[in-house]
């Protein structure tokens, strides 16, 4: 338990954020998921760009790494590219 009243509201954001992380990591893993199963190619092209902000967003508030982020979209863009 935490000693300091400071000590206890960080702990509380850190608690509050891990589960906002999380939601947003998993929906976009979804969203890749959906993303590589897409066999047409103007569905892929539309969702594309949102999957890559969604990508972006998690690199830049640190929950996923940037090159994790840089190589997920590269594979994104090939996959799109062969349909």
């Amino acid at each position: 338990m935490a000693n300091h009243p400071s000590a206890a509201k960080r702990a509380r954001q850190s608690e509050k954020r891990k589960l906002e992380n999380r939601y947003y990591a998993k929906s976009t893993r979804s969203a890749v998921g959906k993303l590589r199963a897409t066999t047409e190619k103007e569905q892929a092209v539309e969702m594309l760009p949102r999957v890559t902000s969604m990508l972006d967003k998690l690199a830049r508030k640190n929950v996923i790494h940037k090159n994790k982020a840089a190589n997920l979209k590269s594979g994104l863009h090939k996959h799109v590219k062969s349909l």
